[in-house]
């Protein structure tokens, strides 16, 4: 049975941004992690065009002025990749630095091709950059070793990447990844907590 998410997919050519952005908007936040988990990758690669200016999104988007610096804010992701589909991007905001987020990739086969950290920061006025190409010097005490994404297999993964965010709704954002400068096939959405 098709989610209700699906319906302002239902044009081939456009999606429903504002319909979207209102219905994910009024949804608690259980309901709105099942429903953007829903969203396929063609999906995902349309709605990524489509977000372009619609819905500035800023570090504030990440984590909230409210929450205190170094304290985690969980944003649940599903991606466009043939598997290992979810994950959580995991940032906090660094004590004393207003222009920049930290955080790294919490996920399955974090064992394997390591954590992933990176430095968010505002990439123009509409998008963020979430950057692998900077690591962190400092994280949230209950986070794992800081690694370089340049080592062992993390450089398969994570070294010189950038994910660019648009912004959804609220709670919402759309992104696309690019490696060594060049965007990739490569979608996903994150939810935050």
């Amino acid at each position: 049975m098709s989610h209700p998410i699906h319906q302002f997919f239902a044009k081939p050519d456009t999606v429903d941004l504002e319909g979207l952005r209102a219905y994910l908007d009024g949804l608690d936040h259980p309901a709105r992690l099942e429903a953007t988990r829903q969203i396929g990758g063609r999906e995902q690669a349309r709605l990524f065009e489509a977000a372009k200016g619609f819905k500035p999104v800023t570090l504030e988007d990440f984590v909230p002025s409210s929450t205190a610096t170094m304290t985690e804010v969980i944003h649940h992701g599903r991606n466009t990749l043939p598997a290992f589909n979810f994950f959580q991007k995991r940032f906090c905001r660094p004590e004393g630095k207003t222009d920049e987020l930290w955080g790294y990739n919490e996920q399955s086969m974090k064992w394997a091709v390591g954590p992933g950290y990176f430095v968010t920061r505002q990439s123009d006025p509409q998008e963020v950059v979430i950057d692998y190409y900077q690591v962190p010097p400092g994280k949230v005490e209950t986070w794992p070793d800081i690694k370089q994404n340049s080592s062992g297999l993390s450089r398969l993964v994570y070294d010189k990447m950038q994910d660019f965010m648009r912004g959804v709704s609220d709670h919402v954002s759309i992104g696309r990844a690019a490696k060594k400068g060049k965007d990739m096939d490569a979608w996903f959405v994150l939810t935050r907590e």
